[in-house]
């Protein structure tokens, strides 16, 4: 999906993707990961997630990245959080008690930007690229992170004749295809939610799940992303 098609679903409050809770495989899956108190979790294409909030209230500190300005600072509103905004090598960045929040493009960071991230959560940013784009958006989060870091991925399956994404299905060849030169893949549980997906039904799917996996970079890694 092309910057605009973003940047116009938030301006015209097209966000059927934003979850009005925190997200309950979240909640789940995450103590499996055993990331430490006092770890940088780094969220891609966070929008306005209530996921931020949870994460942090964990004892981790947050860093997304996000396209759109409306949704970052729908978030500090919407939640009374106070922060500082300035401009950093083409981002704006929002800095607040817990969080550290990019306005721009994701290719752009790199971690002498982003810090020293133990954890990635990646509910919606992999299944909102088309299957072309998804080697790249792979390969930069591996060059963001670090041998040891932990990965909770959600994705998403459905006939993919039956809607065009996003959200983009997404499925555990599609997975080790990407990931598994360079991660450990366990998967954590599959949840069938069509039921509670009406939108999603209207647009003609017959069958969804989401599966939850997580990934895990070793220690050693002959990558030249390490």
């Amino acid at each position: 999906m092309q910057p605009d098609f973003w940047l116009d679903r938030w301006r015209t409050a097209q966000i059927g993707f934003h979850q009005a809770a925190v997200d309950r495989h979240l909640q789940a899956y995450w103590p499996r990961l055993m990331v430490p108190a006092n770890s940088r979790v780094f969220v891609p294409l966070c929008g306005k997630s209530l996921d931020l909030l949870w994460l942090r209230d964990q004892g981790h500190w947050v860093s997304g990245v996000e396209l759109s300005a409306l949704a970052l600072e729908s978030f500090l509103a919407e939640h009374g959080i106070p922060a500082r905004r300035r401009v950093l090598s083409g981002f704006d960045v929002y800095e607040a008690d817990g969080f550290t929040l990019f306005c721009g493009d994701y290719f752009q960071l790199t971690p002498a930007l982003l810090g020293n991230v133990s954890a990635v959560y990646d509910r919606a940013a992999l299944i909102s690229w088309a299957p072309a784009a998804r080697e790249s958006y792979v390969e930069h989060l591996t060059f963001l992170t670090r041998p040891g870091c932990e990965t909770l991925l959600i994705a998403v399956e459905y006939p993919p004749e039956q809607m065009q994404g996003p959200p983009f299905p997404l499925t555990r060849d599609s997975i080790e295809n990407l990931y598994a030169s360079r991660h450990s893949i366990e998967e954590l549980g599959r949840h069938e939610i069509l039921e509670l997906e009406p939108r999603l039904r209207a647009r003609g799917l017959t069958e969804l799940r989401e599966v939850c996996y997580r990934m895990t970079r070793p220690q050693q890694s002959a990558s030249r992303y390490a």
